[in-house]
């Protein structure tokens, strides 16, 4: 499996080629995510993980169209960022970007609002918050993360998103995507 770690910063993934724009850190690709193309073949990797990158990136949906270009078709996206309600979000001047539970929907053919923003299409396999400590004791999260376990259950998210989090504030969010190219996934070349 070829797994690429974008941003990867000191603590890269194992076994990862790693991509940051800091000669300081551990990556072995040195390049800035505002220069697309990425300096990376078509379909070159099985696995790419950008953990606390995309709240930083000045342009998310040229950040995801060249993940998806370098992604192989079934291969897999994760990505890990501060929920937009975590209270630490203003404390890094170079966040960029609030990011919810819904902020990648525009890339998910079902949920999609705007086709006509781009080609580019993911599958969620998954999508979790964690909420901060407080909220986490008194079983909020596991409230939040019902839909991860009975897709039925998805108004639990949509109700916390819209109406509870100015209290109940989350921590961080970690999305996982099949990557999906001219109809073609894994679930459907399985079939």
């Amino acid at each position: 499996m070829k797994i690429l770690d974008v941003g990867c910063g000191v603590n890269k993934v194992e076994g990862a080629v790693g991509l940051d724009i800091s000669p300081r850190s551990h990556a072995d690709v040195i390049h800035d995510l505002n220069v697309v193309p990425y300096p990376f073949d078509d379909n070159e990797f099985d696995l790419v993980v950008a953990n606390h990158v995309v709240e930083h990136v000045p342009d998310v949906m040229a950040f995801i169209a060249e993940l998806h270009r370098i992604t192989r078709p079934g291969g897999r996206i994760k990505l890990l960022a501060p929920h937009y309600t975590n209270p630490d979000w203003p404390n890094d001047p170079t966040h960029r970007n609030h990011i919810n539970s819904y902020t990648f929907d525009t890339f998910i053919e079902a949920r999609c609002n705007f086709e006509f923003y781009t080609d580019v299409r993911l599958r969620p396999v998954s999508c979790r918050v964690t909420t901060l400590n407080l909220w986490r004791l008194f079983g909020f999260q596991i409230f939040i993360n019902l839909d991860q376990r009975w897709p039925s259950m998805r108004f639990t998210r949509k109700f916390w998103e819209h109406y509870l989090n100015p209290i109940v504030r989350g921590k961080e969010i970690r999305f996982e995507f099949e990557v999906e190219k001219d109809g073609i996934s894994r679930m459907a070349a399985n079939s």
